[in-house]
């Protein structure tokens, strides 16, 4: 555990660029050949938007990094934060908690809350528009909402009082399964009901992107399902009933524009609609 705490203390830029290329690839590949949805769709075309999207979000933590080194240094110095504040510890056990914790600030708590107030919503929907949900969705943020991700992933490192090797490790873990649980793969029902009491699985994700409600409000997490049990938010749809994309919001061209996604977050107000009882 030392040997790869250290690694992440100083990992260079180029294999966390890896990281992120190297997934987006691997599960492209594994969607392709093992996919839950067959799709009609020029998957290149699809990706345009969600590839520029993935470099703008690049851009934006890049920009924004020397704060959350900063931030996990002066935490580190003065012995900050809920993880430095409890007994002493294992470091596979400190790493493991500090990961948990920054994984409800950075992830669930940030989702909830764009889900929740209606401008970050509109923010947001730029994600959930996808009518096409693979692995290069993962990524798909318009650029004020990966600022918006960035300040509540600060606010997690000083809160939680994690140094920069532990940001880094669930920055990358963060990276492989938002991939892993966006991409369009087929997997046992068995095996994704299993991990899900452990982990984000891909079937539970995709619930969160079926375009009614309350579906739509339901599993916010990222890399641990816990999340989503302590709160009440975990809800299980059969994977064939899901409809990718929001209701109040259908036309799949503009969708799948740029330029209109761009602009999306400055529409009207509309949050999909609720599915009605029988």
């Amino acid at each position: 555990m030392e040997t790869i705490f250290n690694y992440f203390e100083t990992i260079p830029t180029a294999h966390r660029s890896i990281i992120l290329v190297g997934g987006i690839t691997f599960f492209w590949l594994i969607e392709g050949a093992f996919p839950l949805f067959k799709f009609n769709y020029k998957k290149w075309q699809h990706a345009f938007p969600n590839l520029f999207f993935t470099l703008t979000t690049v851009i934006v933590n890049f920009a924004f990094a020397f704060l959350l080194l900063k931030t996990a240094d002066w935490v580190s110095e003065n012995d900050f934060g809920i993880i430095n504040w409890l007994p002493e510890m294992p470091l596979w056990l400190y790493t493991l908690l500090g990961v948990l914790l920054l994984d409800f600030f950075g992830a669930y708590l940030a989702h909830y809350t764009e889900h929740k107030i209606a401008p970050l919503w509109m923010v947001h929907l730029v994600h959930h528009s996808d009518h096409k949900v693979d692995t290069t969705t993962a990524n798909r943020h318009h650029p004020i909402e990966s600022v918006v991700r960035f300040a509540f992933t600060l606010l997690g490192v000083f809160v939680v009082g994690t140094p920069i090797a532990i940001v880094f490790i669930y920055q990358s873990m963060s990276l492989i399964f938002t991939q892993f649980t966006h991409a369009n793969i087929k997997m046992s029902s068995k095996l994704d009901t299993f991990l899900s009491y452990f982990i984000v699985s891909p079937d539970m994700h995709k619930v969160h992107h079926h375009y009614k409600l309350p579906y739509t409000d339901s599993n916010y997490g990222n890399i641990f399902s816990v999340w989503d049990r302590v709160f009440g938010t975990y809800m299980k749809l059969d994977r064939n009933k899901i409809v990718y994309g929001v209701d109040t919001f259908p036309n799949e061209e503009k969708n799948s524009s740029l330029k209109e996604l761009l602009k999306q977050p400055f529409q009207g107000y509309k949050k999909p609609t609720a599915i009605e009882e029988n």
